[in-house]
């Protein structure tokens, strides 16, 4: 029987594998996999369910990760999905697996980040499962949250003309890693010196927050977004996946990225290009959304929200248009769970 490795259909490609075959058979589910949550009916409000698994060494290194901030960070992540379906988060459960090398007051630190997350998102911390590990320390979040039918969004709604935003800045969670994995590889005995300055960085990649303040501000202006995802793995590969199940193609303008300016410092001095980093770089847990141009006089006044682009007809592609007006494809350099 031929062998076919994982890393040739990548971690989107496995899913879709293992998945397209799956039908629906309850009357409750209204979405399954192919979103950054599901969405069951049980009534007058829809529930929202994601997950997510973190590995020690895949997605998390314990070497210079806080075990409080990964708790926080961990909780955090889940939130993301829900309010990126434009809902909101309620419960999550957490299973762990945990290795020997690990004490009750470790777990319990772990735990002061989970507690604090769920006190700050008023989410309800409701059950889970821990089990014995022989590999380090696993992390397993199940998050629910609600939405009414009218509000939910989809990746799948874009339309030709529909205006491309993001919020916060991109490519700042990934300079902080950067500067954590030079330091490690360093060995600095007093890696201070060298974070000095650098706090807004290291808590971009250590303590992300999700964006319940957008969805607010959105609901607010009355704006509803035609699609929407959080940013996980980069900007590239989150504007593909929305072109891609919207059967569109999208301009997105280099001069128009929102960027910090310690992470284009940073960037320079360890010799990376920034438009890449923001790009591709992952971890932002901002918000990349499309809407109707219509509601382009209600975005301007709204706090960190940025315009970027805009949704084209398919067979025009996914383009990055450069400072001087050049057409580049658009590619997805993220992270590959497989590779």
């Amino acid at each position: 029987m031929a062998r076919t490795e994982i890393a040739s259909l990548g971690e989107f490609g496995l899913i879709k594998h293992l998945t397209e075959k799956i039908n629906l058979t309850q009357p409750s589910t209204k979405k399954g996999v192919g979103d950054d949550a599901a969405v069951m009916d049980f009534g007058n409000k829809k529930v929202l369910m994601t997950t997510d698994l973190l590995l020690e060494g895949i997605h998390f290194n314990l070497e210079y990760v806080p075990l409080k901030h990964l708790g926080y960070k961990a909780a955090v992540v889940n939130f993301s999905d829900i309010y990126a379906m434009n809902g909101t988060p309620t419960q999550i459960t957490v299973s762990l697996g945990i290795s020997k090398r690990f004490s009750v007051e470790d777990i319990e630190e772990l735990y002061v980040g989970l507690r604090l997350a769920c006190e700050r998102y008023h989410v309800d911390l409701v059950g889970g499962d821990t089990c014995a590990s022989m590999t380090g320390l696993t992390i397993s979040i199940t998050c629910l949250g609600t939405a009414t039918a009218k509000d939910i969004v989809y990746r799948n709604g874009a339309k030709v003309n529909d205006l491309i935003c993001v919020t916060g800045n991109l490519g700042t969670a990934y300079m902080g890693l950067q500067l954590l994995e030079r330091e490690r590889i360093a060995n600095a005995a007093d890696p201070s010196a060298a974070f000095e300055g650098m706090e807004y960085l290291l808590e971009r990649q250590l303590k992300p927050e999700a964006r319940r303040d957008i969805i607010e501000q959105l609901r607010e202006s009355g704006i509803k977004p035609t699609a929407m995802m959080d940013i996980s793995d980069g900007l590239s590969s989150e504007i593909k996946h929305i072109c891609h199940q919207s059967g569109v193609g999208c301009a997105i303008y280099e001069d128009k990225l929102p960027i910090d300016f310690k992470a284009a410092e940073l960037a320079e001095e360890m010799n990376l290009n920034i438009v890449t980093c923001a790009l591709n770089g992952g971890e932002d847990y901002e918000l990349l959304f499309t809407c109707d141009l219509k509601d382009y006089e209600k975005l301007i006044p709204l706090e960190d929200v940025y315009l970027v682009g805009h949704i084209t007809k398919p067979e025009y592609g996914t383009l990055l248009i450069g400072r001087n007006g050049e057409e580049l494809e658009l590619k997805a350099q993220g992270w590959e769970a497989f590779k």
